[in-house]
């Protein structure tokens, strides 16, 4: 009697496997994602500094922001890729940038939570939503006019000058934190 190759996509429960697992693909990220969070927040209270100031503040509004963001786009990360590669400058490039920009956003959130190498992470939350500002403008300016994947595939926002005012907006905060 022959084994069945579970490998197979003719074989059903290996469509009903892959099937469960693409249902609970968002509930999966949604716990793991708000683990490595807990465990980045605690991080970030036994520094000396952590609590109670404006930093403090700003550290933990990015990290959350950056990380909620990030989950969305975790859902669909091939249907985030195709749209980013719309109009990204680095992503039109190089496609593997849209499959793991979404992972750079979660690893700036934690950071942002953990006060992990505060420095590094306002030099490439600059860099990376001001590279990103860049792409957003010039798909305004041509007069691209599609969904913004920045929130995934989950909510249908406009690509639009709120997706560039968010994008300044990290740019603006982290100047702020590099400078105080």
């Amino acid at each position: 009697m022959a084994t069945p190759d579970i490998h197979n996509d003719q074989n059903p429960d290996s469509r009903d496997l892959l099937a469960k697992f693409s249902a609970y693909w968002p509930l999966i990220c949604l716990v793991a994602v708000s683990g490595f969070a807990a465990l980045a927040i605690t991080a970030g209270f036994t520094r000396p500094n952590g609590v109670g100031t404006m930093t403090a503040f700003m550290h933990a509004y990015m990290g959350v922001v950056l990380i909620i963001f990030a989950v969305l786009k975790l859902f669909d990360i091939e249907g985030f890729k195709s749209g980013f590669a719309k109009y990204d400058l680095l992503a039109k490039h190089a496609p593997a940038y849209g499959a793991i920009y979404p992972f750079i956003e979660l690893g700036l959130g934690l950071a942002y939570l953990a006060f992990l190498a505060p420095n590094l992470t306002y030099i490439a939350t600059i860099v990376v939503f001001g590279f990103g500002a860049i792409g957003v403008v010039k798909a305004l300016r041509g007069g691209l006019n599609m969904s913004c994947p920045c929130m995934g595939n989950i909510l249908n926002v406009p690509l639009s000058t709120v997706t560039l005012t968010e994008d300044l907006a990290m740019v603006a905060m982290a100047v702020t934190l590099a400078l105080s």
